[in-house]
């Protein structure tokens, strides 16, 4: 017959602090994992000034492919990702010069 063994203290709080570090590094991971740069997150605010865009605007971009990154209910954004995807996708019209030029480059920086 297999012995009874009670959990002390020590063992719980060693369980509890396990869990904890556990959860807190993919809760730091989650959307700048990818991210070697430490190039910082931005809001959908953050994103509409950048762009100069809408939120409708912002929306649709995403339902077609622009890349987003979500932590709990919020999303959020790296502008690396967003230049490359607008330039590769040719995403706006081109004649918007706050945006583009005709070869597709985003004017702003």
């Amino acid at each position: 017959m297999e012995s009874l063994s009670i959990p002390t203290e020590q063992d719980f709080q060693r369980w509890i602090n396990n869990a904890v570090r556990e959860t807190l590094g993919e809760v730091l991971r989650m959307p700048g994992e990818n991210n070697s740069t430490n190039e910082p997150l931005l809001s959908r605010k953050e994103i509409i000034v950048l762009l100069q865009i809408s939120t409708a605007t912002l929306t649709n971009w995403q339902r077609k492919g622009l890349p987003f990154h979500k932590k709990g209910n919020r999303v959020y954004f790296l502008r690396s990702e967003v230049m490359s995807h607008i330039i590769s996708n040719k995403i706006g019209p081109c004649n918007d010069s706050r945006l583009f030029c005709e070869t597709g480059k985003a004017l702003f920086d």
